[in-house]
């Protein structure tokens, strides 16, 4: 078995990102074909506007196979934002996501943020497992209906 790396997001990861996320969501969720341009549209804003001192992305790999990506993004002076966090099936389970998370939380801490907010579906029982686990607390939840499915929207929070 190769070596799993964790490594900063490059703009040749987008197409992938938004490919995987899509399939993986319709696949899972039944999500219609408005979810992949929004996920483009997070990772456009990213490559075109963001502040590398405050705001960085990385992708999980196993030699040349991307198997995941999380994003730390700022959303205010105190406050960043979790996003774009996906493990693709076969590296559930095995430890990645947790590395992910480190990776992500540490940079927000070194970044200097005070704390940290994260928007998910309550479909998404290991992620919120995960989340919880490390110290991050549901602090909203309303069901909605968006992607062309009813779903419950979470908000997710952690201070530093």
């Amino acid at each position: 078995m190769r070596e799993t790396t964790i490594r900063p997001f490059a703009a040749e990861d987008a197409a992938w990102l938004t490919t995987q996320h899509q399939a993986l969501y319709t696949a899972a969720e039944g999500f219609d074909d408005s979810f992949g341009p929004l996920v483009s549209s997070i990772i456009a804003a990213f490559l075109a506007d963001h502040d590398p001192q405050r705001e960085a992305g990385w992708i999980a790999q196993e030699g040349d196979q991307r198997l995941g990506s999380i994003f730390c993004v700022s959303q205010s002076e105190t406050r960043a934002k979790l996003r774009l966090f996906l493990l693709l099936p076969e590296a559930r389970g095995t430890g990645l996501g947790q590395q992910m998370l480190e990776t992500c939380l540490g940079f927000a801490r070194d970044a200097g943020y005070a704390d940290m907010q994260l928007w998910t579906h309550e479909s998404h029982v290991a992620a919120g497992r995960l989340y919880a686990k490390n110290g991050f607390a549901l602090t909203a939840s309303k069901p909605v209906h968006s992607f062309g499915v009813d779903l419950v929207e979470q908000t997710w929070q952690i201070a530093f």
